[in-house]
């Protein structure tokens, strides 16, 4: 409060943060940005580096930073935007409560428009440039748009948080992370409107460890193939997660007739279903089954391993391969999966797919 921030949760205290950011990164000693208890109310704003305070900068909430409701304001795209830092720690318990609600009715669908002029809401927490970021035990409530957007950064480990929204809430994407690599994931809560972890074009070595995913729309690995020139996806790993009640499981989603991709060396292991639709699906139509017209997917997917899934579905298909039929997925295995849809047996489709099976098979494999 030593900046001029009132926790009342009406007084605008942008400039209270913006001066306490300031004075934390200039610091020449080791440095420490606390936001007490209490509702402290914020507009767009950049922690922005590079820092001369020893590495790393800490951020310490305590209580809880609330977004400004006027979208008008947000002439940035995001809420909050960390940006070339070195060394960042976002610790606390508390929360950032990105008051969505009422943006949310006037949301664009941005993930399912085939255009790139789309507009979509702004992510509460934006990591731009960051290396070396710790994100430990906050949670993140009602994002206009995505809760967490991770690009351009590496070196990032975000663990023990909890991100949640209704699960009627439009593109609130738990953590959506685009050209960035080393980045791990474990043990966090994530109840949102669209996908609880969602990888899109130039990411590397992440790992999803012991999620607990639901609502949602369970754990993409896409889309791919929207934009012209995406660097590569590969080195994936994805286990010991549970999804309860998710639109679908572990899914790898590419645009048909859009542009040329890959993904590849992606691992899925030791995966809880409950109730979850789609399961497990491989989708090189996205946005255009049933009965896609439209020229085949450029992108390339190869050396993907489904091992260790078990659970309960509601969809009739549980294992859903759907593959480009100029470039067929290589060298996709399945070990041991076991799916249940109720008292009756799910079922399995393939297509431009020759998948390797192994162990148990619920549904039965497709040929």
């Amino acid at each position: 409060m030593s900046f001029g921030a009132k926790p009342d949760g009406k007084f605008d205290c942008t400039q209270a943060f913006m001066d306490a950011w300031r004075a934390t990164c200039k610091s020449n000693v080791q440095a420490r940005l606390l936001v007490p208890q209490g509702r402290f109310v914020v507009s767009t704003m950049f922690f922005a580096g590079p820092c001369s305070t020893p590495n790393p900068v800490t951020i310490q909430v305590v209580g809880t930073v609330v977004a400004t409701t006027d979208i008008s304001e947000y002439e940035n795209g995001e809420w909050l935007m960390f940006e070339e830092l070195n060394g960042l720690k976002l610790i606390g318990g508390g929360t950032f409560d990105g008051a969505g609600k009422s943006s949310w009715a006037h949301t664009e669908n941005c993930k399912t428009d085939p255009s790139d002029t789309c507009v979509r809401n702004p992510s509460s927490l934006y990591f731009n440039k960051v290396s070396n970021g710790i994100l430990h035990n906050i949670k993140s409530v009602d994002p206009k748009g995505f809760h967490i957007f991770i690009t351009n950064s590496d070196n990032i480990r975000a663990e023990s948080l909890r991100l949640t929204a209704p699960a009627t809430s439009p593109n609130t994407d738990g953590i959506h992370i685009s050209s960035s690599f080393n980045v791990k994931l474990s043990e966090n809560n994530i109840e949102t409107g669209d996908d609880c972890v969602s990888m899109i074009k130039g990411v590397k070595n992440v790992t999803v460890h012991k999620l607990h995913c639901g609502p949602g729309h369970g754990i993409s690995v896409g889309s791919l193939g929207k934009y012209a020139d995406e660097p590569e996806v590969n080195q994936i790993r994805v286990e010991n997660c549970t999804l309860v009640g998710t639109d679908n499981g572990i899914r790898i989603k590419t645009w048909p007739d859009k542009f040329p991709g890959s993904a590849s060396d992606i691992g899925y292991s030791d995966i809880i279903m409950e109730n979850v639709k789609n399961p497990i699906i491989i989708d090189q139509e996205y946005q255009c089954f049933p009965n896609c017209k439209k020229k085949p997917s450029l992108v390339k997917i190869s050396d993907v391993h489904f091992s260790n899934i078990k659970g309960s579905t509601t969809s009739p298909i549980a294992v859903d391969l759907r593959c480009s039929q100029q470039f067929p997925c290589n060298n996709v295995k399945l070990t041991n999966i076991d799916l249940n849809l109720g008292p009756r047996p799910s079922g399995s489709r393939c297509a431009n797919i020759k998948p390797i099976y192994v162990g148990i098979q619920k549904p039965p494999a497709c040929l």
